[in-house]
């Protein structure tokens, strides 16, 4: 837990991609091979399993502090992260732990069998020999919320260097239903069979939003556009006569997609399509909205397949034949993939994502702002001649998405932020009016710059009516512009409504608050874009 304790520090240390990729690097080549191996594990979201709810652990922490229970809970709001808070205010450890990471991790997981007065004792004996560092981190562990700041790319990257191993043919490795307890270092890494999983998915490759003009990236006849289909990105893989589905947060999801089944031998072996699981029905796409009635769902029954159908709405093919074709220009990786649904006959479950037909950037722009009108989020730029990568680059990918529907709102409740924010109100509560009442229908906690959150935190904290925690009700007197990507009807809130991705364009100084937005003006947007 030393080497990886010293490792975490000095990521957090430096916003420099580099300094953390060597940092990683010279870990990866220091530690035995389990904890390589569980350090991989925790950096690409295979946590374990929460073992003690933090209720315990407040308690635990208080007692063992020699503090009141509320004043821990003053800290908490002011350091805004629970691992942290108990690290810090514990007492000096009484004595040290040579205990690895993986050993570490194997007490974590324990806990789960013990009862109450086990886990406490296992706990509190950790506390004991662990440093601060080493006690954030322990906490990290035992909670389930582990995270460093560190993307899998870049983990990737430094895994790279410390093996001198392709990193893209790492990043495929690294993909899939792998876990600490199913595969050994040896085996995941520099295993000639670790590519051969049958269900192991490709790295997904991301488009940033278009920067700039669309005519800046040169000439039409270099770029296929097709819609960017509000979905959920899934690769679908056919091998050795079976399928699995995989989602872009590497989540294996085929039992949540019954209706993909009849595919495994409808497609042939050596199949692996990259699309959009989405919600179709007598020949369209549908609302997104639909498609959340089935998100989280354990069980799929009769009536949620009849009334949220999916199709997999294809637009790039990964593998052909069994084999690997990222390489192959995207045109003819198209070709491929039309051949290949035009020779099968998949019966309406896969549909081919059409290409969009455009002269000039103009005759494009106006086919973009039709795009809610298809339920499509806007477009997809791809060079005609790229390969297909791995995660988020530039160059060759774009997304050309629909500007953000609006509507001006007044700050209701503001709430202290996590970690480096934990000091400033970044998480607020938005409202409308309904005759001369503000009603809630929204939070926001992004969209600010650094200077503008540290004013508001200023006039939020001269301006407080109610303290409820770290929320506070202010006056009624901010009105913000919020942008959001979709409106739906929803029971859950006063207003009836609930928005997608929902974060604020801008600080409307310049509007007097009696001129915010209304319900009806809300309701009206519901009736006109939801659905």
């Amino acid at each position: 837990m030393i080497h990886f304790a010293n490792m975490f520090r000095q990521l957090d240390r430096t916003t420099k991609t580099n300094a953390k990729v060597a940092a990683l690097a010279d870990y990866f080549r220091t530690v035995p091979d389990q904890d390589k191996l569980w350090t991989m594990a925790l950096l690409s979201h295979r946590r374990p399993k929460r073992t003690v709810n933090s209720k315990l652990l407040r308690a635990w922490a208080a007692e063992m502090a020699g503090i009141d229970p509320w004043i821990l809970e003053e800290s908490y709001h002011v350091v805004g992260d629970l691992a942290e808070t108990i690290a810090l205010v514990l007492p000096e450890p009484e004595a040290s732990s040579e205990k690895s990471l993986t050993e570490w991790i194997t007490v974590v997981e324990q806990l789960a069998a013990y009862d109450e007065d086990g886990k406490r004792t296992a706990v509190t004996d950790a506390w004991r020999v662990l440093g601060t560092t080493e006690r954030y981190l322990f906490n990290k562990l035992i909670t389930g919320s582990f995270r460093v700041g560190v993307s899998q790319k870049l983990m990737t990257r430094a895994l790279s260097q410390a093996t001198e191993i392709d990193e893209l043919n790492l990043a495929h490795r690294l993909m899939g239903n792998w876990t600490p307890h199913t595969i050994t270092y040896d085996q995941l890494i520099n295993s000639a069979s670790a590519t051969d999983d049958s269900s192991r998915p490709y790295p997904f490759y991301l488009a940033y939003q278009l920067e700039g003009e669309p005519a800046d990236l040169g000439m039409p006849d270099e770029w296929q556009a097709e819609h960017k289909w509000d979905g959920i990105r899934g690769q679908l893989i056919v091998r050795n006569g079976e399928l699995f589905v995989w989602s872009r947060g590497e989540e294996l999801v085929t039992d949540k997609y019954p209706e993909y089944a009849p595919l495994a031998e409808l497609l042939p072996d050596g199949t692996v399509i990259d699309g959009e699981i989405l919600p179709f029905a007598e020949g369209k796409p549908l609302s997104f909205n639909i498609l959340q009635t089935r998100i989280g769902r354990k069980t799929v029954s009769k009536k949620l397949l009849k009334d949220a159908p999916v199709v997999l709405m294809a637009y790039d093919l990964l593998e052909y034949e069994g084999e690997d074709i990222r390489s192959r220009p995207m045109s003819e990786r198209r070709e491929l993939l039309e051949k290949l649904l035009a020779e099968n006959d998949t019966q309406g479950i896969i549909q081919l994502s059409p290409i969009v037909r455009w002269n000039n950037w103009e005759e494009l722009a106006a086919e973009r702002q039709n795009a809610r009108e298809k339920h499509s989020e806007g477009l997809m730029l791809k060079r005609r001649n790229s390969e297909y990568k791995q995660g988020r680059k530039k160059g060759d990918w774009w997304k050309w998405k629909v500007d953000p529907l609006t509507i001006d709102a007044v700050m209701m409740y503001a709430q202290r932020g996590h970690g480096r924010r934990a000091n400033l109100f970044t998480d607020f509560t938005f409202g409308v009016w309904d005759g001369d009442k503000l009603v809630p229908f929204t939070k926001a906690y992004s969209g600010l710059t650094d200077k503008e959150f540290n004013r508001i935190t200023a006039w939020v904290r001269k301006n407080t009516v109610e303290s409820f925690g770290p929320v506070r009700s202010v006056k009624p007197f901010h009105v913000f512009e919020i942008g959001f990507e979709g409106i739906r009807e929803s029971t859950r809130h006063k207003s009836g409504v609930a928005l997608r991705f929902p974060r604020m364009l801008r600080w409307r100084e310049d509007k007097p608050v009696e001129e915010a937005n209304t319900k009806v003006d809300l309701l009206a947007m519901l009736e006109e874009y939801g659905g």
